[in-house]
């Protein structure tokens, strides 16, 4: 009895959207001993990933029920999930309640996720953090992780830029900041690509790096279903935008293949530092 139960402890789904965190998410996860079942979400899922179940928005009693017959209590969100096309949802009667469930608690994103994970757990379903069951997934250790350091007059930008992070991400406005003396750019709906995109345009021209970029977590943000993320791509935009480098919290925002992602900064001369809040 006792190593099935140890058995059924081990096993957890992963719901995956697009990009490539879910595959990096996927083997953290069963290199620190999980059973993963992958939930493939339809038209944002990466093919290549071959779940094991593929649902679209709106089918989540059949995921549910498929949970339950494989004896899965823990779940995963990770990936994007794009602005759906409505018409394509078609919610079955599980999913219905749930999304009024949902509506009734919502008060932005982050309110919104708190409210699934609730309805979720009703159903028996136990919503985890990846990172917190796979620690390579994060910086674990406060500091540089790159060749390059911050200069003291960094530290005044990457000061500027927590304090701004905070209270932006109170409002619920977005996580992620560039600071270069002043505030230059903040995080809207339009997401961290395109703000980056904007910072580039912005300063066109610029041969002399100077200025933070920093994606830290919101306060009171539900870290089992919203995590900040930095990778590679975002490594070029912060070079191709002339800055000196990157900020993100410790432990709560994922690094999409860490070892590239520094791999990435030390070639472009920039800094990656996680910091302990």
């Amino acid at each position: 009895m006792a190593d099935m139960k140890k058995n059924r402890d081990k096993k957890i789904a992963l719901v995956a959207g697009a990009l490539d965190l879910p595959f990096f998410t996927r083997d953290a996860l069963r290199r620190a001993g999980w059973d993963v079942f992958v939930v493939g979400l339809k038209n944002f899922y990466d093919p290549r990933l071959e779940p094991d179940m593929v649902v679209r928005l709106g089918g989540g009693g059949r995921a549910v029920r498929e949970f339950r017959r494989r004896g899965i209590r823990k779940i995963t969100f990770v990936g994007a999930i794009g602005h759906p096309n409505l018409s394509d949802i078609r919610p079955d009667l599980w999913s219905l309640f749930a999304l009024i469930s949902i509506m009734k608690h919502q008060r932005g994103y982050d309110s919104m996720a708190v409210a699934l994970n609730k309805v979720l757990e009703k159903r028996g379903l136990e919503v985890v953090a990846a990172q917190d069951l796979a620690p390579e997934l994060t910086f674990q250790k406060a500091g540089a992780q790159t060749r390059v350091k911050p200069t003291a007059r960094d530290m005044r930008d990457i000061e500027r830029a927590i304090d701004v992070s905070h209270t932006i991400g109170a409002a619920d406005i977005g996580a992620s900041v560039v600071v270069d003396k002043q505030v230059i750019a903040v995080e809207a709906a339009e997401g961290t690509a395109k703000m980056l995109e904007r910072v580039v345009a912005m300063r066109n021209g610029r041969t002399r790096r100077s200025g933070v970029f920093a994606k830290m977590t919101k306060p009171g943000q539900d870290l089992r279903i919203d995590i900040p993320a930095i990778g590679v791509d975002t490594v070029r935009a912060v070079a191709a935008a002339h800055l000196r480098g990157i900020v993100v919290n410790t432990k709560t925002c994922f690094v999409v293949d860490a070892p590239a992602v520094i791999a990435a900064a030390n070639d472009a001369g920039i800094f990656i530092i996680a910091i302990d809040e």
